[in-house]
């Protein structure tokens, strides 16, 4: 039987590589990427926009503000009131502040809304506002 010794009588090191380094890399750099990744907020509803022959894409969008066909007004997938439209803008700007505002209005809602959400995006200083629409 041989023995497991070397020249000098040590015994040999096992060939095995060491793991730890490159998971401590690997779960440093996914705690990286979750905590500077951009989510990007949902309306919560469909809505049918209008046709357009003119338009330029949008892709710094941080907030995405819907109205309905009956000019329900939706934020982060609730349903909003008017009244409470600035605020909602001014805290969700506050999280993104380099984010723009796009408004997702339907055809068949009344300009009365866009409005109403054009001047409270103003009020809470945001700068950035785009109307989305259907490109043909």
């Amino acid at each position: 039987m041989r023995n497991n010794q070397g020249a000098f009588g040590h015994e040999e090191e096992s060939e095995e590589i060491n793991l730890t380094p490159m998971l401590d890399v690997v779960f440093i750099m996914l705690i990286f990427f979750i905590v500077t990744a951009t989510f990007i907020k949902e309306a919560g509803i469909q809505v049918d926009r209008p046709d357009t022959f003119t338009a330029e894409s949008q892709d710094d969008a941080a907030i995405l503000i819907a109205i309905s066909a009956s000019d329900e007004i939706w934020i982060d997938k609730q349903e909003r009131d008017p009244r409470d439209v600035r605020g909602v803008i001014e805290r969700l700007h506050a999280e993104n502040p380099k984010g723009s505002v796009v408004i997702q209005a339907d055809e068949e809602s009344t300009n009365e809304m866009l409005v109403i959400i054009l001047e409270a995006a103003k009020g809470a200083g945001v700068t950035n506002v785009a109307i989305a629409s259907d490109n043909d």
